[in-house]
């Protein structure tokens, strides 16, 4: 199964957030190639375990992956408020 994923990456201080919304998860590194390299070894990493575990299919599923839940990506937005 292929599934496709963003990464979105940030720079905070000196760091750099890697992110992958659809599946929750979040790396840093000292780079933006370092950070994009963490967060696809995570999922990597996570998804072995998973695997392992006989849990990957029901997480996927969570996450909408599954071809029957798999939901249509409108948009994303980015928005202020005052505080």
């Amino acid at each position: 199964m292929n599934i496709s994923f963003h990464i979105e990456i940030v720079k905070k201080g000196k760091w750099y957030i890697a992110r992958a919304p659809e599946l929750d998860f979040v790396t840093q590194g000292n780079s933006v190639d370092e950070a994009r390299n963490n967060i696809l070894e995570l999922v990597e990493i996570q998804f072995n375990e998973m695997r392992d575990m006989g849990t990957l299919d029901e997480y996927l599923e969570e996450c909408g992956f599954i071809e029957s839940a798999k939901p249509e990506f409108i948009g994303i937005e980015r928005r202020e408020i005052r505080i």
